[in-house]
């Protein structure tokens, strides 16, 4: 294994890194994914990565078009074709639109959409099938956040359950609800793409409306006439109201501490989502993907 760490005291830009490793080490093939990035990714895929990769030059290889954490293309040397970026997460659109690259998609499985984002992502791979022990036991400092999830779980399995799921919901992901769950799932699908809007963007959410009109308790307790258990994306919500939560702030939210989250109006959510009559989750992207892919597996597998 080579480590190539970050030059000491120069600040770190991706595009720049990026470049100067590929050109560095002459890669013809390069693949990129951030820490925490599908962390249930086995053998036989990466190695369908590298057979797509091998198979011909001028195409991408991502486990998701529109926000990547995978995303490995041939030829090396196209990344010198793009405009500037900042994360890995445009990589995709930026490898088909301006290097005139063929993009291939992996197949959307539990394994290759599930992402470690978040303390709630955390929560969701210490009840995933088949996860090694040392891993598991890493998700022990969220085990209240761990109970509201073991209160959704029976719910996947219950024909006469109901499922509120919030967020920035791909269609492939509610097509895997709609086929491997046995609740109804009423969805609120918002602001796909959010972390990779163009500058100006602004957010709106209809949930966001609805909360800013009735406040965050009411807001609750409407969710739970909609369904047994809620499964909130929050990301979507704090940009509709404008706040910038701080990653404590988020990360707190996500595990229900409400009482160390700073930002006000994030802390009254949180706190009001607690206290709501039905089991709410809290958490990001990945949550409302992999994260209830994953969490559905486990509960089908625990039955």
């Amino acid at each position: 294994m080579l480590v190539d760490p970050d030059p000491a005291g120069e600040p770190f830009v991706y595009q720049e890194r990026l470049v100067r490793l590929i050109e560095r080490y002459g890669l013809a093939r390069p693949a990129v994914m951030g820490s925490g990035s599908v962390p249930l990714l086995g053998a036989e895929e990466f190695a369908l990565v590298v057979e797509q990769l091998q198979a011909r030059d001028g195409r991408f290889v991502t486990n998701n078009f529109y926000s990547a954490d995978l995303t490995g293309w041939t030829p090396g040397e196209a990344v010198r074709r793009l405009g500037p970026f900042g994360r890995d997460n445009l990589l995709p659109r930026r490898l088909r639109d301006e290097a005139e690259l063929a993009p291939v998609m992996l197949p959307r499985t539990t394994a290759t959409q599930f992402d470690l984002d978040t303390p709630t992502d955390l929560a969701v791979l210490g009840l995933a099938p088949g996860v090694p022990p040392a891993l598991r036991a890493a998700a022990a400092p969220a085990a209240a956040l761990t109970e509201r999830l073991r209160a959704v779980m029976p719910l996947l399995c219950d024909r006469s359950a109901q499922l509120v799921v919030a967020g920035r919901v791909g269609s492939q992901a509610w097509q895997y609800l709609e086929r491997e769950t046995a609740c109804r799932v009423r969805v609120f699908s918002e602001e796909r793409g959010l972390a990779t809007a163009p500058e100006g963007h602004r957010p709106r959410s209809l949930l966001g409306f609805l909360l800013e009109e009735v406040g965050p308790e009411r807001f609750f307790q409407r969710m739970a006439e909609l369904g047994d258990a809620v499964v909130i994306d929050t990301r979507v919500i704090e940009a509709h109201l404008g706040i910038t939560p701080s990653r404590e702030d988020r990360f707190q939210s996500d595990l229900g501490a409400w009482e160390r989250v700073a930002e006000p109006e994030l802390r009254r959510f949180t706190k009001a989502a607690l206290e709501a009559p039905v089991p709410v989750v809290l958490g990001g992207h990945s949550l409302v993907s992999g994260g209830l892919m994953a969490l559905n597996d486990a509960a089908w597998e625990g039955r």
